[in-house]
C-alpha cells in the first residue's frame, strides 16, 4: 500500500510540474530525444543490440527445444500433467463388453 500511495504522490507531483512548465518545455525535451535518436551512432548501438538479442534469442530457442521435443503448443496442452496420468493409472476401468439395445 505504502508504495501505491508514493506512486500516486509522485505521479501527482509530475503532472503539476509538468504543467507549470509547460508546451514549451516539452517541446524542446521532445526536440532534444529526437535529435538524440536521429544520432547515426545511436542508430548503430540500437541495431548491434537489436542482432544481439535476435541472436539470443534463436539460442535460447534451441536449448528450450532440446529439452522440451513439443511440436507445438496444442501438443503440449494436450499432454496429461503427472497427477491426470497417475490418477488415469489407478481408474482404468476393465473393459466393458458392450451390450445389446435390442432386448
Amino acid at each position: 500500500m505504502r508504495y501505491r500511495i508514493t506512486f500516486i504522490a509522485g505521479l501527482a507531483i509530475g503532472y503539476v510540474l509538468g504543467a507549470k512548465a509547460g508546451r514549451g518545455r516539452y517541446e524542446q525535451i521532445a526536440g532534444t530525444a529526437r535529435k538524440i535518436a536521429r544520432n547515426p551512432a545511436v542508430q548503430d548501438a540500437a541495431s548491434a543490440v537489436g542482432s544481439q538479442v535476435a541472436g539470443a534469442g534463436r539460442a535460447v530457442y534451441g536449448k528450450v527445444e532440446e529439452r522440451l521435443p513439443v511440436t507445438s503448443v496444442r501438443d503440449f496442452l494436450a499432454r496429461p500433467t503427472r497427477e491426470e496420468d497417475e490418477h488415469l493409472d489407478q481408474e482404468a476401468p476393465a473393459a466393458v463388453p458392450p451390450q445389446d439395445s435390442r432386448i
